[in-house]
């Protein structure tokens, strides 16, 4: 090539990235602490729309009433596959996604067109366990997100310009992130996940604007701290509670809550104790990281019960007493309801909305939990069967609460148990599995309730709404498959949501669960959906692109059934408004 010609190639190249570009569709307005604790019901600033989790808007425009006259704005196409969860953050007409394979996209909110992108370089060799991510954070003028090779990422809001990345953990051990980072005081918390890949999970927060590590909590204490008594020898270093999933924050006592993951290995026979701070909600001081409280949801749990999506925090009326409560519908199928102070979290109920045959009692005072000990597989046990399954009465798609209908709504799967062998034996290796089970064992455990000749129930997946002031299932709207469906609701008293295999997104009543709108998506929605206005209207989005663990319990109840599922793959942003 001449130096013509190469003089020629380097202007173009670089002017393609502009050339790519669009206008933004107006100047940025900085997210600050007042805004994500009071958010405007026109944005949709954080992973579950308010600090408190609830995934509820405000806006009405699109009610029950006219939900039936909703059609397609647009559509983007992502251009990767796999399975796409984070929701459309949206604050003041400007979108931002996060997709499989590293990818922050920003759109212009009404009509579809690209901002900008960036992808991150990930090592060719890097092992993921759950190729997704659950999103960004916005704060001042950044965007942040966490990625599967376990960095953190801070992006400028306006340009998608790389301004900081940090490492936060080792991904040559298997350590990764795919939550979408907590924003709050200047700090973006981040936790990784590796539960069963020997992590020791923690907690860690970095300067929004530096990156510099301001703490890290480990959410598995070491014998010198409070709660290491409960974990023998070093079992700690390698005993899992992982971080999934976006905590919940109380800015009133500046308090964030994280939901933690199952102990390691599963056996547990190499780790006789409570095991904390694993399957609990834990409450940790922002400005220092401390431990300030926690409740233990399967103390020494063998079922992989992870509960790592945080509690709702909801300001409502439990068992006729006024409470700031921390609401959690649990892998172990069990509703808690929880009640939040200064620090300690107490135990206020507890209901199964599915069906658990291992509880067999729940202490009044305390929620501790009596185990049925032939429901817990180990050495010596044999096959061992249990309900709910592995996959649990709940996995991480998120609950919500509608403060309008005063109810609290689960996207439950039930009807489903699991069966496991004898545990293999197990020695951490870093960069290895470190489960105690092969994984053949533990994707086909899958059973109907009533065992492997019990037939097909009729119905698996289950919407479910509580009245949390009586303790009570409102109503139910049951579907035959599995349902895995982060919720969305609205004041116009509609709930929004995927989840199934048939690749349809829906709007239900949220005071009776009839479905009221139904489209097909080119893929399955395991997205978490969400809603905004941009010019007076109102819209709302969601993320379609089937996989992950939902293709991987789809695979299971396939074994079951005796035949295969295909869902197509693809991920593309649906974007929708009144005609």
């Amino acid at each position: 090539m001449n130096h013509r010609f190469q003089r020629l190639a380097l202007a173009l190249a670089a002017a393609l990235p502009c050339l790519a570009a669009q206008a933004a569709p107006g100047p940025y307005t900085p997210v600050t602490d007042a805004r994500l604790a009071n958010p405007e019901p026109s944005n949709w600033l954080q992973y579950r729309g308010n600090y408190s989790g609830w995934g509820y808007s405000a806006l009405d425009k699109i009610h029950a009433g006219n939900v039936g006259k909703l059609q397609l704005a647009w559509a983007f196409s992502t251009g990767q596959v796999d399975g796409h969860q984070s929701p459309p953050i949206v604050n003041n007409g400007s979108m931002f996604i996060t997709t499989p394979g590293a990818q922050v996209i920003a759109l212009d909110a009404k009509t579809g067109a690209e901002l900008w992108r960036y992808k991150k370089e990930l090592p060719p060799e890097l092992m993921q366990l759950h190729p997704t991510n659950r999103g960004v954070a916005l704060y001042g003028d950044k965007v942040y997100v966490a990625t599967v090779d376990c960095h953190l990422v801070a992006l400028d809001a306006r340009t998608g310009k790389v301004v900081w990345t940090k490492a936060v953990s080792d991904w040559k051990a298997i350590h990764y992130m795919t939550l979408a980072p907590l924003a709050a005081k200047g700090k973006i918390m981040v936790g990784s996940s590796g539960g069963e890949t020997g992590v020791r999970g923690f907690v860690a927060a970095f300067d929004a604007e530096t990156g510099a590590e301001a703490w890290r909590t480990y959410t598995v204490p070491a014998p010198n701290e409070p709660g290491g008594h409960t974990w023998p020898g070093e079992s700690y270093k390698n005993g899992g509670g992982s971080i999934w999933i976006t905590g919940t924050y109380d800015p009133e006592r500046n308090l964030a809550y994280w939901g933690t993951g199952n102990p390691a290995p599963w056996p547990t026979e190499g780790r006789k104790g409570d095991n904390l701070y694993t399957t609990s909600t834990i409450a940790l001081d922002v400005d220092s990281g401390k431990i300030r409280g926690h409740h233990q949801y399967t103390p020494n749990d063998a079922w992989d019960w992870d509960e790592v999506s945080a509690p709702v925090l909801i300001d409502t009326e439990v068992k006729g007493r006024k409470v700031k409560a921390a609401v959690h519908a649990g892998r172990n199928g069990y509703l808690w309801m929880l009640e939040r102070k200064d620090g300690p979290i107490d135990f206020i109920d507890a209901v199964s909305y599915v069906n658990n045959n291992v509880f067999t009692r729940i202490d009044p005072k305390t929620g501790r939990p009596t185990y049925d000990e032939s429901k817990r597989p180990g050495l010596g046990k044999g096959m061992v069967s249990f309900c709910p399954s592995l996959w649990g009465g709940k996995d991480w798609p998120p609950e919500a609460w509608n403060p309008k209908t005063g109810l609290f709504y689960i996207p439950a799967n039930n009807n489903l148990c699991a069966e496991m062998p004898e545990p293999e034996p197990s020695k951490y290796k870093k960069g290895d599995l470190f489960i105690g089970y092969s994984i053949e064992a533990v994707l086909g455990s899958l059973r109907y309730q009533g065992g492997n000749n019990a037939a097909a129930p009729k119905t698996v997946g289950e919407l479910q709404a509580w009245d949390l002031k009586t303790g009570k299932l409102a109503w139910v709207t049951k579907f035959p498959t599995h349902l895995w469906a982060p919720l969305l609701t609205t004041g116009g008293n509609l709930i929004f949501a995927g989840g199934t295999n048939d690749r349809l997104f829906r709007a239900f009543d949220a005071r009776n669960g009839k479905v009221l709108w139904e489209a097909p998506t080119p893929s399955g929605v395991t997205g978490v959906p969400s809603t905004f206005e941009v010019d007076g209207e109102q819209y709302v989005a969601v993320q379609s692109g089937w996989g992950v663990d939902a293709a991987r319990m789809q695979a299971g109840v396939d074994t079951l059934m005796g035949k295969a599922t295909v869902v197509p793959q693809g991920g593309t942003v649906m974007v929708y408004k009144l005609k």
